[in-house]
Parts: C-alpha cells; structure tokens; sequence
C-alpha cells in the first residue's frame, strides 16, 4: 500500500530485488572479485557473516554475472545435507541418477564432470549454502572430494557459505585438514552509517523515488536499530513506510522510526 503513496514503480527493501539495481559496496565487489577468481581457477573458497549480512544475495549477485557459456551453478542448501544425499542432489542437478553406495556415486560424480569440462568446456561451481549446519563427516567428505588426480587439480570449484560459526569451527585443530585446503575466505561484515545512507538511498532510487523520504536522523536510527545488517535495514524500513503512508507522512523522520521500533519491533 505504501508503494501507491510514496509513488513507488517497485517495492524497495525486498529480497527479490533483481541483483543489477542491489547496492554495490566497495566490499560486495571485493567479495565478487574473490568468487568470480574462484571460479575462473577452480579453487575452494569459504564466505561467512553474521546472520542478515546478505550472504545469499551476495550468492545470487554472483551467480548473475557468471557466464552461462562457461560455468554450471550446482546450488545445495540443506541443514541435513548427509555425503550420500550430497552426491545424490550434485548428479540430480546434472542430470543423472545417483548411484547408490556413497563411494560410488563419488566416482560417478568424477566422470561427469569430467564429461562436462572435458567436452562440453563448462566448469562446475558447487555451492553449499548454510554450511554452518554441516557435520564432521560431511565437511570430511569435502576435503576427499577435492582429492583429485593425486592432488594435482580440483575437479570443481566449490563455495560454502555459512553463519560466522563455520570459520570459527574451521579454525579448531581438529579441522586442519579442511581449513589447510580452503584458498579463499572472506567474512561480510556490517554497513557503517555512511553505508546505509547509500544502501536506502539506492534501494529507494530502485523504487524510482526521487524525492527524500528519510531524515537525517531516521536514518540514524535505522543505523542504530540495524547495525548496518541489511536484513534488519529492510525490515525497519518496510515498517517505517507502512508506518508513514498509513498517517499521511511524506517525511519519515527519527521520532516515527523510534514508534516503529519500539511499537512493532521490538
């Protein structure tokens, strides 16, 4: 409803807001450099953050801007994800039936992607979402995975992506292994407040506002009620909007933030 007020083309603080128009911080195109690296050379990179730091969308943004010609996406996000039920969604995504013995769906994982880059010139790009919530065995399994040709080359470029909890298990000893293995990882972080003055000004600019909406100090709140976690920016947002065109506000300023905070958010 807010969108017909404020005179929106489009709902500004979504999550299917297409990746071209999503806010490009100096540390999204870093992270996007690393990823796009990892891909192109086929290495094993691991991205954490914090919960709400825009992991997935980061995710989303990359594969985007992946060339469909020379790489395949083979998504997984599964808080059970076992080694065998890993193989299984790998060769289902590439069109074959797993096999069922663990050790043999592994080979035959092998020789598809064999098939595919050796043929066809795709490289495949595994990524493993919520990767916070995999067990030993399967962050084991990980590490056996990438033992390919004596060690001589990765069969596949693989990303997992976690909550901040997974690189804090990586660093224990018991994990040498694994974390020995990663080539690239890199932590999101939070926006400062300059950040989310840039990040609501071009979310609302997505909308096809021109005018300002926010104070200063509304979005200084924001900032405070976020901590620059975009998640809890569109969220306090959205009610701030809601909020404003169900009392005929044109401005949002700090005191209808803090009733929104307070009244709905907290």
């Amino acid at each position: 409803m807010f969108e017909a007020f404020y005179e929106m083309k489009y709902t500004p603080f979504t999550r299917d807001v297409p990746t071209t128009q999503l806010y490009d911080s100096f540390t999204m195109q870093e992270v996007l450099g690393r990823l796009k690296y990892t891909a192109e050379r086929q290495l094993f990179a691991v991205l954490t953050g914090d919960c709400g730091t825009g992991k997935t969308t980061t995710i989303r943004k990359f594969v985007d801007g992946l060339d469909q010609g020379k790489y395949q996406v083979l998504y997984l996000s599964d808080s059970k994800l076992t080694p065998r039920h890993f193989y299984k969604g790998l060769l289902e995504q590439l069109g074959s039936e797993a096999k069922f013995y663990r050790g043999d769906a592994k080979r035959q994982l092998h020789r598809e992607i064999e098939l595919m880059k050796g043929i066809h010139g795709i490289q495949p790009v595994v990524v493993v979402d919520e990767s916070h919530l995999l067990d030993r065995e399967m962050l084991e399994e990980v590490r056996f995975l990438l033992n390919f040709k004596m060690d001589a080359q990765s069969p596949m470029a693989l990303i997992l992506v976690g909550q901040s909890e997974l690189w804090d298990r990586l660093r224990l000893q018991s994990y040498a292994a694994i974390r020995q293995r990663i080539d690239i990882q890199f932590k999101l972080g939070h926006y400062d407040r300059a950040q989310v003055d840039e990040y609501v000004a071009r979310h609302l600019a997505y909308a096809g506002v021109e005018q300002q909406i926010f104070s200063d100090g509304a979005l200084e709140e924001i900032h405070r009620y976020s901590g620059g976690t975009p998640r809890l920016i569109n969220k306090v947002c959205t009610h701030s909007l809601l909020y404003g065109a169900q009392n005929g506000r044109r401005i949002i300023d700090d005191h209808m933030v803090k009733h929104v905070i307070q009244g709905e958010l907290s």
